[in-house]
């Protein structure tokens, strides 16, 4: 005893599906850059909680580590965690969150690159106290992150999937 099935309007299943391929790379990009822009914010809620005080030597008798000055923490502030050009590689698209391309600041009166500045704050030299901030974000940030991409995500696939009156 045999039974014979047939499907009806896989056409307009495989059109939507190949939309939702054709249109894969872009719907990555877009969660990415929300998923990016909270964990910038993250970085620099965590970099504004950074201690400070007024810059001295740690050369000098009996001090031998310091605190980050005030106007190595406003280089920091003023600059911002930022979010990198996306990198897109055949399937996968990327992006970096960082101080990686955030200029130079005026510091104690000698001009230095803020992404040194926050690295020296963040992993401590051999004369400042290390205050792992961008760690901080990182871990305080990566679970929104991570839901506000799969929400973004989720909604832009939503929307080509109605857009082909799925």
């Amino acid at each position: 005893m045999a039974m014979t099935m047939r499907t009806e309007g896989l056409e307009e299943a495989e059109a939507m599906l190949s939309r939702l391929g054709e249109s894969a790379g872009a719907v990555a990009a877009y969660g990415l850059y929300d998923g990016a822009g909270i964990m910038a914010d993250a970085i620099n809620a965590q970099a504004a909680a950074i201690r400070t005080e007024g810059f001295h030597y740690a050369a000098l008798p009996g001090v031998t580590m310091r605190l980050p000055s005030p106007e190595e923490k406003a280089a920091l502030m003023s600059a911002g965690a930022g979010i990198a050009k996306f990198e897109k590689n055949g399937g996968e698209v990327g992006t970096s969150v960082g101080f990686g391309n955030a200029g130079y600041a005026e510091v104690n009166g000698k001009t230095k690159p803020v992404p040194q500045i926050a690295n020296a704050i963040n992993s401590g030299t051999s004369f400042m106290k290390a205050q792992p901030f961008f760690r901080r974000g990182v871990n305080s940030g990566r679970g929104a992150a991570v839901d506000a991409i799969g929400k973004a995500i989720e909604a832009k696939c939503d929307e080509i999937i109605k857009q082909s009156g799925g």
